[in-house]
């Protein structure tokens, strides 16, 4: 097998990876309920990697065209495996599982999830650790089903979750094993959005290349500022959101995308009224 850096998107054989226009879709194709076996763990880590040093790509979608499951869970027949003789240690590093939850959460370009289906333990731990959830009204459901068969979500699900809906929301989730469906995951913070099921993928897709077209160090170093909320108490993460921002006036695409945004019609008032669209239009490309 070659390593991630010498790896080509033919090598992934449950992810069907398609790259166009600064997006690089990962499809996962585990059939029947795409369980996460410690196959497609290895691809997902594996893709995390490719993708993330690929300067290419400014988006990462991970998607499934199984109408019914995303990612069931973490493959349950693999964990029965895992050797439990002498004492249980206290990590110092990231490794495995997290290793990967983090590489997406931290890359340097937006990562987002279309959830078609139902999700569940660690393929609902790798979507809360990507940036943004998007999921289909009746149809997705996500549940931590571990407690309910004597573990705990050991894939980030105890320090996602909370984060994400607050703590009493998550302890309902996760120690009840309750099924949440779309509208609440949308109303608790979960998923950005919940959408009609046949809106799902061309909302998503849209979103992912307008996000390609701008200037890929914004994208980047604008994630890291908000990552930064999450690690460091107020005034430091101000601080770090100032330093960013005067990076950010130093890089080369900076200048030429305000001066685009003027040119549009930027700060006029026929463009104010449509800056979403306005900025739409702004691209770094040519």
């Amino acid at each position: 097998m070659s390593t991630p850096a010498q790896m080509t998107d033919d090598d992934f054989v449950l992810l069907h990876i398609e790259r166009d226009a600064g997006v690089a879709f990962a499809t996962i194709d585990a059939p029947p309920i795409n369980v996460m076996t410690p196959a497609l763990f290895r691809e997902l880590a594996k893709f995390s990697t490719h993708v993330a040093d690929d300067d290419s790509v400014r988006v990462v979608v991970l998607r499934s065209d199984n109408p019914d499951f995303f990612i069931a869970h973490f493959d349950v027949t693999a964990i029965l495996g895992y050797p439990t003789d002498g004492e249980a240690e206290r990590p110092t590093e990231h490794a495995g599982f997290h290793d990967m939850c983090e590489r997406y959460r931290t890359m340097a370009k937006a990562t987002i999830v279309e959830i078609g289906g139902r999700v569940g333990g660690g393929g609902s731990e790798l979507s809360m650790s990507c940036d943004m959830r998007f999921g289909a009204i009746d149809r997705t459901v996500i549940n931590q089903m571990e407690v309910p068969i004597g573990i705990l979500p050991g894939g980030t699900g105890t320090q996602r979750l909370p984060r994400l809906v607050g703590r009493g929301r998550a302890m309902e989730v996760i120690l009840g094993g309750v099924d949440l469906d779309a509208r609440a995951a949308e109303q608790w913070g979960y998923l950005n959005r919940a959408l009609p099921a046949d809106e799902l993928r061309p909302f998503v897709t849209a979103l992912a290349y307008r996000i390609a077209k701008f200037p890929p160090h914004a994208v980047a170093l604008a994630k890291q500022a908000v990552n930064a909320a999450d690690e460091l108490p107020l005034r430091e993460g101000l601080f770090e959101e100032r330093y960013l921002f005067q990076r950010l006036l130093r890089t080369p695409e900076a200048m030429p995308a305000m001066e685009q945004f003027i040119e549009l019609g930027g700060q006029t008032r026929e463009g104010e009224m449509r800056v979403a669209d306005l900025t739409g239009e702004i691209s770094t490309e040519g």
